[in-house]
Parts: structure tokens; C-alpha cells; sequence
């Protein structure tokens, strides 16, 4: 029913002993899946030395 609604854009109505409780219809073309991808790219940023251990003193095994 789902894949229905998203072919043909035409809404299905529920209800519940005759009452309607909501109603399904297929997503806008804003919600596309283009836009997921890629989204945050250039909204990260480095701080610091993000390749060298924490600290000697912090980790057992480096200062042995």
C-alpha cells in the first residue's frame, strides 16, 4: 500500500470503526534523497593534532 501511495500520489485514508485517524501521502519533492548525501560536507572542522596518541602518561602500553 506504501509503495501505491508513493507511485501514484494519490493518499490512502485510515480509520478506525469508520473514524478517520490519519492519513498517509507521499513525501514532497523536497524530501528527496539527493540532499542527504553530502549534506554536512565543509561543516567539520579539525582541532588540533587528530593523528598522535593523547598523552604518554594517560595510556599504559606507551610508556613502557
Amino acid at each position: 500500500m506504501l509503495e501505491k501511495v508513493r507511485r501514484t500520489g494519490v493518499p490512502i485514508l485510515i480509520t478506525r470503526r469508520g473514524e478517520p485517524i490519519a492519513e498517509v501521502t507521499a513525501p514532497s519533492q523536497e524530501h528527496g534523497r539527493e540532499d542527504w548525501l553530502g549534506s554536512a560536507a565543509g561543516t567539520g572542522e579539525i582541532l588540533g593534532d587528530i593523528v598522535s596518541p593523547i598523552g604518554g602518561k594517560d595510556w599504559e602500553v606507551l610508556s613502557e
